[in-house]
C-alpha cells in the first residue's frame, strides 16, 4: 500500500510542477539550429523554436527558453 499523504498535489489554479508562466514574445529574425531572435517588449533574447512552426513577426508563448505555442499566425 502506497502512502499518497507525501504526494504533493495542485490546488487553485497554481500547479506545482509547472507553476511558472509561458511569456508572448515576437520573434524578430529566425537564426541557425532551431533559434530565434524574439523581442519580450523590455529586450531581445534568444530562445529555441524546435517544438513550433513560426515565422518572423509571429508572437510564441515561451517556457524556459522553449517556444512552446504560436499565438498569432
Amino acid at each position: 500500500m502506497t502512502d499518497n499523504s507525501q504526494i504533493p498535489e495542485c490546488y487553485g489554479e497554481v500547479c506545482i510542477t509547472c507553476s511558472d508562466q509561458a511569456v508572448p514574445v515576437r520573434i524578430i529574425e529566425l537564426l541557425a539550429d532551431d533559434l530565434a531572435l524574439v523581442d519580450t517588449g523590455e529586450s531581445l533574447e534568444h530562445v529555441s523554436v524546435a517544438l513550433v512552426t513560426a515565422c518572423i513577426g509571429d508572437t510564441v508563448l515561451v517556457h524556459a527558453k522553449e517556444a512552446i505555442a504560436v499565438v498569432s499566425p
